[in-house]
């Protein structure tokens, strides 16, 4: 009996998790209350209380499960990348699907938004600073073996610069209204390749 309702409460928090996940992507911090995850998980608002401590361990939650997700998308393109020398626009798109998503593609700039406000909002989120370092560290390890099995390794300060690279060009294209910032990116990032 206690394994079913252990099971049955796991399952109830993850379903909350996903919801507050999904809450995230869409519509950044601001998104993720009690209610709403309730209302999207189709669960009773108290479970929302009884499954986290807060609403800053539900966000929590909600944030790793979401770059969790991204990375193990990333996870599977690294996969398929053969171990030969990628083409270096491939390469670049790769790349790029784990710093923008790979839902940035063809101009999704609202996805583009979203990544960075969430991004940005997690910096006001104190509690999110160990996650956030973190999720980094396997998103910079990530994106080294993308690049080494691509024929292009780098140092650990190269993909930080990379990194960087990618946000600058990012926000800048963002600040000057540009519709496809992943296109600006992808500029910066050839010409560094």
């Amino acid at each position: 009996m206690v394994d079913v309702a252990t099971s049955k409460g796991e399952r109830r928090r993850q379903e909350l998790v996903t919801a507050a996940a999904a809450l995230l992507r869409a519509g950044g911090f601001d998104a993720v209350r009690h209610r709403a995850v309730a209302e999207r998980a189709g669960l009773p608002l108290a479970s929302t209380t009884y499954y986290f401590a807060s609403l800053d361990d539900l966000v929590t939650a909600a944030a790793e499960r979401t770059s969790r997700d991204e990375l193990d998308e990333g996870r599977v393109q690294l996969a398929q990348l053969a171990e030969t020398r990628a083409a270096r626009p491939e390469l670049v798109e790769l790349v790029l699907d784990q710093l923008l998503g790979p839902e940035s593609r063809d101009g999704g700039l609202d996805a583009v938004l979203l990544r960075y406000e969430r991004l940005v909002g997690a910096g006001r989120r104190p509690y999110l600073a160990p996650l956030m370092r973190e999720l980094r560290a396997e998103l910079d390890a990530l994106l080294a073996e993308i690049l080494r099995r691509s024929g292009h390794p780098m140092s650990a300060e190269a993909i930080r610069d990379l990194v960087s690279l990618v946000d600058g060009a990012v926000i800048s294209a963002l600040i000057e209204a540009d519709p496809d910032p992943r296109a600006a990116a992808r500029d910066a990032l050839l010409r560094l390749l």
